[in-house]
């Protein structure tokens, strides 16, 4: 079965590629399919961002299409960034532009009160079949600085509760077992595997 990641994020082309390599399914890109345009993220939630986008993929190519969002949500800014993760700091800015801001707005905020969840809702959209959902959640906290070298995004200073590193001072295959996205991915596989079966 061919899979059309519903992304350009190359970052989470990567990851999304390594979670599903056990299975027996050649993963596309849009970068194999350039008349694909943009899909607006105006959900009011990862989950309807997620539908939209494999929705609107699958129709323009013709395929079995999987679409990924994901929301950093931090107590003590009621929420934020929540769906404006990609875009916290503005359009088209880089997940430093982003770090920095949350960073700012948590300036003065003690250990104890930097409680926040990271959330992924993988979107699967097959021809002419009703959309199937599959969602990881992660606790932890905000760290005070950025601490590691791996990873993308918010990992820099996002720490899994119980684990005094963040996201990026683990290897891939560390976070990938632990990670939001990694547990909604571990649930799509299950349902892809029945998906396969049926379709052998």
């Amino acid at each position: 079965m061919e899979i059309v990641l519903a992304t350009r994020n190359k970052d989470k082309i990567k990851e999304i590629s390594a979670l599903f390599s056990q299975l027996p399914i050649k993963i596309l890109t849009l970068d194999q399919f350039p008349d694909v345009g943009e899909v607006i993220e105006d959900g009011k939630n990862c989950a309807e961002n997620a539908i939209k986008k494999a929705k609107e993929v699958s129709k323009q190519t013709g395929k079995p299409t999987l679409s990924d969002d994901s929301a950093l949500e931090i107590d003590a800014l009621d929420g934020a960034p929540g769906v404006y993760s990609a875009r916290f700091a503005g359009e088209k800015v880089t997940y430093q532009d982003n770090r920095t801001k949350v960073l700012s707005l948590m300036r003065g905020i003690p250990e104890g009160k930097r409680n926040a969840c990271f959330k992924t809702v993988l979107a699967l959209v097959i021809p002419g079949k009703e959309p199937i959902l599959a969602e990881g959640t992660t606790e932890g906290t905000i760290g005070f600085t950025e601490q590691g070298e791996e990873g993308f995004g918010y990992d820099p200073i996002f720490h899994l509760k119980g684990d005094r590193r963040s996201y990026s001072q683990m290897t891939s295959e560390e976070k990938n077992k632990v990670s939001h996205r990694g547990k909604a991915a571990d649930q799509m596989k299950k349902i892809l595997e029945k998906v396969l079966f049926e379709n052998s």
